[in-house]
């Protein structure tokens, strides 16, 4: 069996990449893992995210790229809605969706900072509003 059905293949990654590859927003360190640029993935962006504390970044959406996030420790806040007065928060062992397209504000309010893995499809898209 070959490790490259169609022309494709299987990559290993060794960690994460610099934050410089990819799209930022303040407060919110992205370090790509798996993307265009470390495996030839263009469906999908992969990586480790670091929350500065006391940190909100502007408001900003992603474009078509839903965003699903799993917070490893620490708490991340995302404020949406009318003046972004809204907010969900999430923390160790959680789970956070942002539908694509979505207007709104993450960061980590506390003095402590947050890790979280990040995934978004097709790309690591940041639309800064």
């Amino acid at each position: 069996m070959s490790d490259k059905p169609n022309g494709r293949e299987l990559k290993i990654v060794k960690g994460t990449v610099s934050p410089d590859t990819t799209a930022q927003t303040p407060g919110m360190i992205r370090k790509p893992g798996i993307d265009g640029n470390t495996a030839g993935a263009s469906k999908v962006w992969l990586g480790h995210v670091e929350a500065v504390p006391n940190t909100m970044g502007p408001p900003h959406h992603h474009g078509d790229a839903e965003t699903a996030a799993y917070v490893l420790k620490g708490h991340v806040r995302v404020y949406y809605g009318e003046d972004y007065k809204e907010y969900v928060e999430a923390g160790p062992g959680e789970f956070l969706f942002v539908p694509a397209n979505f207007n709104h504000i993450e960061g980590n309010p506390y003095d402590e900072p947050a890790e979280v893995v990040l995934s978004r499809g097709p790309d690591n898209i940041v639309v800064n509003l």
